[in-house]
C-alpha cells in the first residue's frame, strides 16, 4: 500500500499492531479496572472515608500531571544506541505490573497505614504510566510522517482501547470471581493485574523490537526551558490544552461515575455488569467502527470531534432529565451517547500530531516528547479533577458507603449530575475551544513540509 505521498507505507504491520496494543492493550485494561472499580474498592472494601479517598486521588493525580512534562523533557534528551524513546518501553510495563498489583492488596494496617499504602502504590502506577505514555506517543511521529498512516494507527489504537475497556468494564467482576474460584484466592483483582501486566510486557517489548526512529533530530544543545518557551509562546496552541483537559474529564466521568450511578442512584447493583457492558460496547463501536468512518467523512480529527461532541451533549442532556424514567431509555441513549463520545479519546491524539507538526513548521525543530508531555499534563489535570472531584462531591453531598437505597437526596442529585451533567458541560467547553484551532490556517504548509521530509529520507 502507498501513503498520500505516493510512497509505500512507512511502517510495518507488526509496528502498527504493537503500537496499537501497547498503551491500549493490557496496560489499558489495568487502567480501566482501576478507573471504574478502585474508588468503590477504597470506600466500600478498604473502608477509607470518601473525603480521605478524594485527597488521595487528588495528590496522586496532581503529581502524575506534574511529572508528565518532566518525562517529556527527559525523553527528548535521551540519546542511546536504541534511540530516544524506545528504551523506556522495556522497564515500564514491569513496573506497571508491580504497582498495579500492590494497589489491590488490602493490608491489615490501621487507617493511616492503609491511606499511605494506597497513596504510594497509586503514585507508582501513575509515574509508570507516564514513563510509557510519553515515549509511546512521541514514537509515532518519530517513525511515521504520513497523516493518513498516522490516523490509521491512532484509529487502531482507539479500537484496541475499546476492546480493552469492554472486557475490563463488562467482565471485571466475573473475571475476578472466576480467578478467586480457580486459584483459591480471596482477591481476584491481584491475579487479574498480573495477567494484564504480562500482556502489556508483550506489547511494549514488541513495539521496541519493531520501531525505528527516523524523523527526529540527532542531538540538541537546547535546554528544557528553551524548548518550553519556544512552544508555549505560541498562544494559538492554548485551546488545545483546554481541549485535552475537557476530553480527559468527559471520558473519565463516563466510566468513573457509572458504578456509583447504578449502585446508588438506580439502587440496582445487580445491573452493574449490564450497564457497564452497554457503556463498554458503545465505546467499542465508537472506536472500531464510528471513529474511522468519522475521520473518513470529515477528513480531520477536529471536525470529527465537533460532530461527535455535539451528538454527545444532546444525549447527555436527555439522560440528565429522563434517564431514570425508563431502563430502556437509559440503556438505548447511554449506548448512543457512549458510541459518539468515546472516540474523543482517540481524536484528541490527532491534535497532538497536529501540534507537533505546527511547532516543526514554526520553530524548525522536533519536540515530540515535550508536546506529548504537555498533552499528558493536560490529560492528567483532567484526570485529577475527575478522580478526586467525584469523591469530593460525594463526600460533600453526604454519601454513605454501602447504603444502597438509603442515600440522601443530595447524593442522588450529585450522582446524576456527575454521570450526565458534568460531561455535557465539558463537551460544551471543548466545542468552544475548537473554534480557535490554529492548524487549519497552516495545514497546506505543514503538508508541504512533511513531503520534503519524506523525500529527504
Amino acid at each position: 500500500m502507498k501513503n498520500q505521498y505516493g510512497k509505500k507505507q512507512e511502517s510495518s504491520k507488526a509496528f502498527k499492531w504493537f503500537h496499537a496494543t501497547s498503551v491500549s492493550g493490557g496496560a489499558m485494561m489495568i487502567s480501566a479496572v482501576i478507573s471504574s472499580y478502585f474508588s468503590p474498592y477504597m470506600t466500600d472494601t478498604m473502608m477509607i472515608p470518601a473525603a480521605f479517598a478524594s485527597v488521595i486521588m487528588f495528590i496522586c493525580s496532581f503529581w502524575d500531571a506534574i511529572n508528565d512534562p518532566m518525562m517529556g523533557v527527559i525523553a527528548d534528551r535521551t540519546n542511546t544506541k536504541w534511540g530516544r524513546y524506545r528504551p523506556y518501553l522495556i522497564p515500564a510495563p514491569i513496573l506497571l505490573t508491580l504497582f498495579s498489583t500492590l494497589l489491590w492488596v488490602n493490608p491489615n494496617f490501621p487507617m493511616a497505614g492503609k491511606i499511605a499504602w494506597v497513596l504510594i502504590c497509586n503514585i507508582g502506577v501513575g509515574m509508570t504510566v507516564t514513563m510509557y505514555t510519553m515515549p509511546q506517543m512521541s514514537l509515532l511521529p518519530a517513525c511515521v510522517k504520513g497523516t493518513e498512516e498516522r490516523n490509521t494507527i491512532i484509529a487502531m489504537g482507539a479500537g484496541v482501547t475499546a476492546v480493552a475497556f469492554t472486557i475490563a468494564n463488562t467482565f471485571t467482576l466475573q473475571i475476578k470471581a472466576f480467578l478467586e474460584s480457580a486459584l483459591g484466592v480471596s482477591n481476584g483483582y491481584i491475579p487479574m493485574m498480573l495477567i494484564c501486566g504480562g500482556l502489556a510486557c508483550f506489547s511494549f517489548w514488541g513495539l521496541f523490537a519493531t520501531s525505528k526512529e527516523k524523523y527526529i533530530e540527532k542531538s540538541t544543545d537546547r535546554n528544557a526551558m528553551q524548548d518550553l518557551k519556544a512552544i508555549l509562546k505560541h498562544k494559538e496552541l492554548a485551546p488545545y490544552i483546554i481541549v485535552w483537559i475537557m476530553a480527559s474529564m468527559g471520558y473519565g466521568l463516563m466510566f468513573a461515575s457509572s458504578v456509583y450511578y447504578v449502585m446508588y442512584y438506580l439502587a440496582r447493583p445487580d445491573l452493574i455488569p449490564v450497564y457497564m457492558g452497554i457503556v463498554s460496547i458503545g465505546a467499542l463501536v465508537s472506536m472500531t467502527v464510528l471513529m474511522p468512518i468519522f475521520l473518513k467523512i470529515f477528513k480531520t480529527g477536529e471536525k470529527a470531534l465537533v460532530v461527535s461532541q455535539t451528538a454527545t451533549i444532546i444525549c447527555y442532556v436527555i439522560l440528565l432529565f429522563f434517564g431514570k424514567s425508563s431502563l430502556m431509555l437509559l440503556y438505548v441513549v447511554t449506548f448512543i451517547a457512549t458510541a459518539v463520545a468515546s472516540m474523543q479519546n482517540g481524536l484528541v491524539n490527532v491534535l497532538v500530531n497536529d501540534a507537533i507538526d505546527y511547532i516543526q513548521l514554526k520553530e524548525g525543530f522536533s519536540a515530540n516528547g515535550v508536546i506529548s508531555s504537555i498533552k499528558g499534563f493536560a490529560q492528567k489535570c483532567g484526570g485529577t479533577v475527575t478522580n478526586s472531584g467525584i469523591l469530593a462531591v460525594l463526600a460533600a453531598s453526604g454519601y454513605i458507603a454501602g447504603a444502597i437505597g438509603q442515600q440522601p437526596e443530595s447524593t442522588l442529585i450529585a450522582l446524576n449530575f456527575l454521570r450526565f451533567g458534568a460531561p455535557a458541560l465539558t463537551g460544551i467547553i471543548l466545542l468552544i475551544c475548537l473554534k480557535f484551532n490554529p492548524i487549519d490556517k497552516y495545514r497546506d504548509e505543514i503538508e508541504e513540509m512533511k513531503k520534503k521530509m519524506t523525500v529527504e529520507e
